[in-house]
This record gives C-alpha cells, sequence and structure tokens, in this order.
C-alpha cells in the first residue's frame, strides 16, 4: 500500500461511516508518520480503521470496503473496519496521533498511530507478521528501544505479558543492532 492508497481509503471510509475522522490502527498506519516509508513495511494490502465519532460504524466500512468487496476487487487494497479495542494501546496513545488530511481524503482526517505506540500493539498481537514488521521497524531505525520500553510501561497488560514483551523488545534489539 502507499501513501495514496491510504488517503482514498480513508476518504472511503469517512464517506460511508459519515465521520470525518478515521483512525487507522494497522500496520498501515505508519504512513501517517512516513509517507514514504520502506516497501518492506508497506506490503500489507489493507488498513485497519473505525470512525473516531462514530465507532459503532465500523461494520459499514468493512461491509462496503473490506476485503473481497468490489472496492477492493476494483483497487487491490481494502480497509479493515474494527472495533476500537482491537488494538491494545498505551495510556495517552490518542494524544500522539499524526493526521492526514489533504484533498485526496476530501478533507476529512486520518488519524494514524505513533510509530511507538504501533510497534506496542504489535507486539501485544504477537503475530509472526507482527514481529517481522517490527523487525523490520528497528533494522530501519525508526523506533528507539528506550521509548518502546515506557510505552510498554504504559500498557495496560498482565505482568506475565509485559515480562514476555520486554524480553521480546530487548532479544529484537540486540538481533537488529
Amino acid at each position: 500500500m502507499k501513501r495514496g492508497d491510504l488517503e482514498h481509503l480513508i476518504r472511503a471510509a469517512a464517506t460511508i461511516s459519515g465521520d470525518d475522522d478515521i483512525i487507522v490502527i494497522g500496520s498501515q498506519a505508519i504512513l501517517g508518520a512516513l509517507p514514504m516509508a520502506p516497501a518492506d513495511l508497506l506490503v500489507s494490502n489493507e488498513a485497519d480503521m473505525y470512525p473516531r465519532n462514530h465507532p459503532e460504524r465500523w461494520e459499514l466500512i468493512d461491509g462496503s470496503i473490506g476485503e473481497l468487496s468490489p472496492f477492493h476487487e476494483t483497487f487491490g487494497y481494502y480497509a479493515q473496519g474494527v472495533e476500537p479495542g482491537t488494538a491494545v494501546l498505551p495510556a495517552r496513545w490518542e494524544s500522539r496521533l499524526v493526521p492526514i488530511c489533504n484533498e485526496n481524503t476530501r478533507g476529512a482526517t486520518g488519524w494514524c498511530l505513533d510509530l511507538h505506540d504501533l510497534m506496542i500493539a504489535k507486539y501485544v498481537a504477537g503475530r509472526e507478521k507482527d514481529h517481522r514488521f517490527i523487525e523490520s521497524a528497528l533494522r530501519h531505525g525508526l523506533v528507539e528501544g528506550e521509548t518502546l520500553l515506557q510505552r510498554l510501561a504504559e500498557t495496560e497488560l498482565s505482568q506475565e505479558a509485559r515480562v514476555r514483551i520486554a524480553e521480546r523488545i530487548a532479544y529484537d534489539r540486540k538481533r537488529t543492532g
């Protein structure tokens, strides 16, 4: 996915949901902070999102421009409508959102996760694709290990999960140098 594709999805999601504020929480939220992100971080053809002021309308997005929809078939990318609690995020994540708002979004704003908040959500999800994404971001020097640990401390998790993720952060930092 490219930045223009995400802008198109924001515009479509805003129109469909009747909400000009769209939260982008998936991996392609990286395009908020890094419009020209490294190619290996842009392999996904979907963006996870929901309407900020009407989160209950996430299903409208998923049903209209989601996977296997005519939109997806036409453009080759799609929006995954998700519920607000889908990603586990650090405290105050909303204060760090990165806006995308321009002609391509029709003036609607896509509010993308900060890179460190995005990485914490990926660590919590813990899927293989999440670990590949994190390792790539670390290799490219896009996130700081100390900031990741600080954000982890601000995330509501069990002690077991917190320890496991802190160990994974240390492991990833050593591997990616």
